[in-house]
C-alpha cells in the first residue's frame, strides 16, 4: 500500500508541476505580447507597473524543471534569461545600456528554479554547456540593440526547435551579417567572435554555420571579420 501511495504522490506532484509550467509559459506569452514590439521592449510601461513581471519571477522561482526534459528545460531557461534581463533593466531604470550597470550579467542574481543564479549562469552553465546548440545565441536577448531581437511570444516546449530555427535564420539573413559579394567579404556580429567555439563545432567553419541558415550561400573564400556590437538599450 505504501508503494502505491508513493507512486500516487509522485504522479500528483508531476502533474501539478506540469500545470504550473504551462501557466508560466502562458503568462510569459501574454507579458511579451503586451510589452514587446518589433524586437523593442516597453521598459517605461513595465517600470511604471512591474506587477506582471514580478509575478512571473515568483512563479519561476517555485518551478523545478529537469534537464532530462530537454524541451521543457530549454524553453523554461530561455524565457527566464530574457525575463531576467528585463528585470535587471527595470531595477536600474532609467538606463542607457545593460553595461552601465555593474555586474549586470555576472553578479546580479535572480531566483529561478528554486535557486539563485546570474544571467551568465543561465547562459553558460545551464544552456550552452549542457546542450551545445549555437542557436541559443539568437534567442537569449541581452537587452541591447546589438542582440538579435526579442520576440513578442514565449518560447514553448512544443515549438522550441522551430522557434530556434526561425530566429537563427532571421538573424543570419538579416542584420547579424553584412555581406559584400563584390569584395567577397562578410562582416558578422561580434557574437560570432566571442563564441567562435559554438559556431565551429564538429569540424565546421563559421562560413559552414552561416550557410546552414542563409538563403544566399557564400563561398569558403570569403574573408570573415566582425563589426562592433551596439550595447545601446533595446527600448521602444
Amino acid at each position: 500500500m505504501k508503494r502505491y501511495i508513493l507512486i500516487f504522490t509522485l504522479l500528483v506532484a508531476s502533474l501539478g508541476n506540469a500545470q504550473d509550467l504551462n501557466t508560466y509559459f502562458s503568462k510569459v506569452d501574454a507579458f511579451l505580447k503586451t510589452n514587446v514590439k518589433a524586437g523593442k521592449v516597453d521598459y517605461k510601461s513595465i517600470h511604471s507597473d512591474p506587477s506582471a513581471l514580478n509575478e512571473l519571477i515568483r512563479i519561476a522561482e517555485g518551478l523545478v524543471v529537469k534537464s532530462s526534459e530537454a524541451n521543457n528545460y530549454q524553453a523554461f531557461w530561455i524565457n527566464n534569461y530574457n525575463l531576467g534581463v528585463i528585470k535587471g533593466i527595470i531595477d536600474n531604470y532609467p538606463t542607457k545600456s545593460p553595461l552601465d550597470n555593474t555586474g549586470f550579467f555576472d553578479k546580479t542574481t535572480y531566483n529561478f528554479g528554486g535557486k539563485k543564479m546570474t544571467l551568465n549562469d543561465i547562459e553558460h552553465k545551464l544552456l550552452r554547456a549542457k546542450f551545445k546548440d549555437p542557436r541559443f545565441h539568437f534567442v537569449l536577448v541581452c537587452g541591447a540593440i546589438g542582440c538579435p531581437p526579442l520576440i513578442n511570444e514565449a518560447y514553448l516546449p512544443n515549438t522550441l526547435n522551430t522557434q530556434l530555427d526561425v530566429q537563427t535564420k532571421k538573424a543570419i539573413n538579416g542584420e547579424f551579417l553584412k555581406v559584400n559579394t563584390k569584395r567577397k567579404k562578410v562582416e558578422a556580429s561580434e557574437i560570432m567572435k566571442w563564441y567562435k567555439e559554438d559556431f565551429t563545432m564538429n569540424g565546421k567553419t563559421e562560413i559552414d554555420f552561416i550557410n546552414t541558415y542563409r538563403k544566399d550561400k557564400i563561398s569558403d573564400d570569403y574573408k570573415l571579420s566582425y563589426f562592433p556590437y551596439n550595447w545601446s538599450l533595446n527600448k521602444q
